[in-house]
């Protein structure tokens, strides 16, 4: 219950996660008994949705609160379940030293455990919970065996060894599943493909995206499924797919795919940087009967795949931005008397305001991921300061610090989806993003 509604509401406290799971474990205690008055559950849940509704809720505070609480009975019982807090946008646990942990162990067990798991589970909310479980399971078990050992050091060193593919699963699990649920099944297929498109450029369109599709059916069938191998099962078969297919055509691919713990290799594959760019033709547009045609969806994502393999650098959130523009852009107009029109009217509007965004940001990234820090800082400033000679210190400074903090969040593959949607501008034509489009 603790992990449940620390996952739920990632944002609360843990006072006020404490509060409601004591509420929900003595519901279940009083009611989920043979001697248990018939309406105890519903009478118990009644005054629980009661209590949350009241100003002095100790409940994790939620913005749509107010609105369930405007129902009555069922129907805001079943709203105030469905309430929870966007995940985590960068898993915030540190896990402290060996010493260090073994001393809280010892303080007190129950308030160790307690609080590992509610700081463990926010953090992590969006891996699966069968993988919470386990994960948090082996973690405990660690701590408990390890304090109480007469060489801790020796003990710490076997259990962290043993739980090492685990701990993988949930770090790899929650970011697979945060980035599913902030794009939904087709954007993840696509976010994959773009991926897997700028670490080897040379593969085809024909070999990528089957291994994209099967990344984004492991998602739909694992983020909230409560079988209790499903994400470890399916995510091993994915891998060893995309090492099968991947591996004849590309060394670092192959050497990923070495090893015998198959956890290992896909994270190896995720952390993989993208490749340089190849010398390919120009890419094409598209037409418009392309576009509105029975596979407009397919050929969009074609088009958007060789942009990607021609600049390996653009980051995820830019891609992403380009395939929301590219579905709307179809959205808008194939359904139009004259889609041709509307196609060639609205295509030179967004070529004026992403193609900047794409040069752009493939460039920050590109000088980012290939330069060290305080260097690539150093350079940025140079280049805001030719490129605003009119701006103020300040103002220039405050450039550089938009700039520097969205390629250190946003230029790295793992990069929190939400966060960097973020931290996209909208485009040339708002002034405010001005220097950043140029």
């Amino acid at each position: 219950t603790i992990i449940a509604n620390s996952r739920k509401y990632s944002n609360g406290t843990f006072e006020e996660i404490g509060h409601l799971v004591q509420e929900i474990v003595s519901l279940a205690e009083t009611c989920c008994t043979d001697r248990a008055d018939p309406s105890c559950y519903d009478a118990g849940s009644t005054a629980l949705s009661v209590k949350s509704c009241r100003a002095d809720s100790p409940f994790p505070a939620h913005p749509g609160t107010a609105e369930c609480c405007a129902h009555e009975g069922l129907e805001r019982k079943l709203c105030l379940a469905a309430l929870r807090h966007p995940p985590q946008p960068l898993p915030r646990y540190l896990q402290p030293s060996d010493e260090e942990l073994c001393q809280a162990f010892r303080q007190d067990p129950r308030e160790f455990a307690d609080r590992f798991l509610y700081e463990y589970a926010s953090s992590y909310s969006q891996a699966p919970l069968p993988v919470l479980l386990g994960s948090t399971r082996t973690f405990l078990s660690m701590v408990s065996t390890c304090c109480i050992s007469p060489a801790p050091t020796a003990c710490f060193l076997k259990e962290k060894l043993e739980r090492k593919a685990l701990s993988l699963l949930t770090v790899t699990s929650n970011r697979i599943c945060s980035r599913f649920l902030a794009y939904g099944k087709d954007k993840v297929s696509f976010s994959y493909l773009a991926s897997l498109a700028q670490k080897v450029p040379t593969a085809s369109f024909e070999d990528l995206l089957p291994l994209a599709e099967d990344a984004a059916e492991v998602s739909s069938q694992c983020c909230d499924s409560e079988a209790e191998d499903c994400m470890h099962k399916k995510l091993l078969e994915h891998v060893a797919k995309v090492c099968t297919t991947l591996s004849v055509r590309d060394e670092r691919f192959a050497d990923c795919c070495k090893g015998k713990n198959l956890m290992q290799n896909h994270f190896c594959i995720l952390a993989m940087p993208p490749a340089p760019a190849p010398r390919l033709p120009e890419v094409s547009d598209p037409t418009n009967k392309e576009l509105c045609g029975k596979e407009g969806a397919l050929h969009a994502t074609r088009f958007l795949f060789e942009l990607a393999r021609r600049h390996p650098s653009l980051p995820d959130a830019v891609l992403a931005k380009l395939y929301d523009s590219a579905g709307k852009l179809r959205g808008e107009c194939c359904s139009t008397k004259d889609p041709s029109a509307c196609l060639d009217s609205k295509r030179k509007r967004m070529e004026a305001e992403l193609l900047p965004l794409v040069e752009t940001a493939a460039q920050l990234c590109g000088h980012y991921n290939k330069l060290p820090f305080l260097e690539f800082k150093k350079r940025l400033r140079e280049s805001l300061a030719q490129a605003e000679p009119g701006a103020s210190p300040a103002q220039l400074e405050q450039l550089l610090e938009q700039r520097a903090s969205f390629a250190s969040t946003c230029c790295l593959p793992e990069a929190p989806p939400l966060l960097c949607a973020a931290k996209v501008p909208p485009g040339p034509s708002c002034p405010r993003c001005r220097c950043r489009a140029r």
